[in-house]
């Protein structure tokens, strides 16, 4: 029986706003910045650093500075006073979170790695979303974003969290044998939240 959905998918694709859809039909938690916000908690910082630095590889000079202020003495001692944070030990945090979410079930988790974490969990199951490229920049423009911007956004933030799965998990974002069902957001959001519901209905039936 599903517990647990997750949601992976391409920037710009309109997962937020149909993950909180499904979590309303469902009428389940939604985690979404929510999540973000917990594992900013957990690590004594503020949202703003989580945003910065998950669902990506810190940059090379980030790297170099962290391992530099971890192997000194005085890093050591500063490193809490400064709020150090990185995509290790936010992967970390964030595993520890969507296991005990997943363990309480009911829940929509949007990114942040769940459906990689959670591949192993019988009663959890997976989305990808995705859409061509003049649908999700037409999705970032309705939100405010210049056309410029969202043509970026689009084309590299992709870029980011595919280097993030293939160092963090080893295969190759999105791994399609991973999921469960895989939709074209363009279809729009309402068709897609009932196609998810009809596909975990008949995932359950079968399991059953």
């Amino acid at each position: 029986m599903t517990r647990v959905i997750t949601i992976e998918r391409e920037y710009g694709s309109g997962a937020a706003d149909i993950a909180r859809k499904l979590a309303e039909r469902l009428g389940w938690r939604l985690l979404d910045h929510a999540l973000s916000e917990e594992i900013a908690r957990r690590l004594h910082c503020k949202c703003e650093v989580i945003d910065e630095h998950e669902e990506r590889v810190d940059p090379l000079h980030y790297r170099l500075f962290r391992a530099f202020m971890r192997g000194s003495f005085e890093g050591a001692l500063n490193a809490p006073r400064l709020g150090m944070v990185d995509s290790d030990c936010i992967r970390k945090v964030a595993n520890e979170v969507v296991t005990a979410v997943a363990k309480t079930g009911n829940a929509v988790i949007v990114g942040r790695g769940s459906a990689y974490f959670l591949q192993t969990c019988a009663d959890a199951f997976h989305v990808f979303l995705y859409a061509p490229l003049a649908a999700k920049v037409r999705r970032l423009r309705a939100e405010g974003r210049s056309e410029e911007e969202a043509i970026e956004l689009a084309q590299t933030v992709d870029t980011d969290r595919a280097e993030y799965i293939q160092k963090y998990f080893g295969v190759e974002w999105p791994d399609r044998h991973l999921f469960h069902l895989m939709l074209n957001s363009e279809m729009g959001d309402e068709v897609v939240v009932q196609t998810i519901l009809n596909a975990v209905a008949v995932f359950d039936k079968r399991a059953a």
